[in-house]
């Protein structure tokens, strides 16, 4: 098993489910992924969840309250790891990107902020503290890739190389163009373009890896969850599928060639 513990700077650190039904989604990810939920009181009646596979953190989640969700759907959010969240934002900035949320503790956790790209993509930092981040990535039932998905791959490849020192590796095959995104040699996720007329706005999107990917999508719908793209090879490489869990949130699963 891949077990982790840290995460350089620019690598993904830790994923988030903010949901509208917390029990639900506690329920439906145990039998997908094998999680198991261990919750964390943080206020009164409220609980912020961390996922374990195997016992070290896979993921977390928590609950939009209405007075918080302001017409913000559910959601798996990615973070990406920075020595300085402060300057990490101040450099969002001056890219042309948009502090959402100014770095701040979490309690002696870590620190964060919430940014958005050029592009309107969401994404946090993470500056860890006692907490460095997910334990076991790459193995089936945990984290294994991010992609972009975006209205603008120019502008958001000029944004992120310069924010993250990623290498963007762009090629085609079979007519589709899709970018690797690479830190320090070794691939971690991609982006691909929007197609035209595209409803969503530019987003990242959470894979999970999985032994097999014809199983876990029939696994998921059984537990209610919706199809976007059914199981589909991507050729020399594995299989993947885009689902959105019950409550809506979107996520990938992906089986290694």
């Amino acid at each position: 098993m891949s077990i982790v513990s840290s995460h350089e700077p620019g690598a993904f650190c830790w994923v988030e489910l903010a949901t509208n039904d917390q029990p639900a989604a506690k329920a439906f990810y145990a039998e997908l992924f094998d999680w198991t939920a261990n919750d964390n009181e943080v206020g009164p009646g409220s609980f912020y969840t961390i996922f374990q596979l195997h016992g070290n953190d896979a993921a977390a989640a928590y609950t939009l309250h209405a007075e918080r969700q302001a017409g913000i759907p559910p959601h798996w959010a990615i973070y990406v790891c920075s020595n300085d969240a402060e300057a990490t934002a101040k450099r969002c900035a001056e890219l042309g990107g948009e502090i959402v949320l100014p770095a701040f503790d979490v309690y002696d956790l870590g620190r964060m902020a919430v940014l958005k790209d050029p592009t309107g993509a969401f994404h946090n930092i993470w500056q860890p503290g006692k907490n460095t981040g997910i334990g076991v990535q790459n193995e089936p039932g945990s984290f294994c890739w991010g992609q972009l998905n975006s209205s603008d791959t120019i502008k958001a490849e000029a944004y992120y190389t310069a924010l993250f020192g990623w290498k963007a590796n762009t090629g085609s095959d079979g007519g589709m163009t899709y970018t690797e995104w690479q830190l320090n040699g070794t691939a971690i996720g991609g982006m691909m373009a929007l197609p035209d007329g595209a409803m969503a706005p530019s987003h990242w999107l959470a894979y999970f890896s999985v032994v097999d990917c014809n199983a876990s999508a029939a696994k998921a719908q059984s537990l209610g969850a919706a199809t976007y793209v059914p199981p589909t090879d991507i050729p020399n490489t594995g299989r993947f599928a885009v689902m959105a869990d019950p409550q809506g949130a979107v996520f990938a699963i992906f089986q290694q060639a």
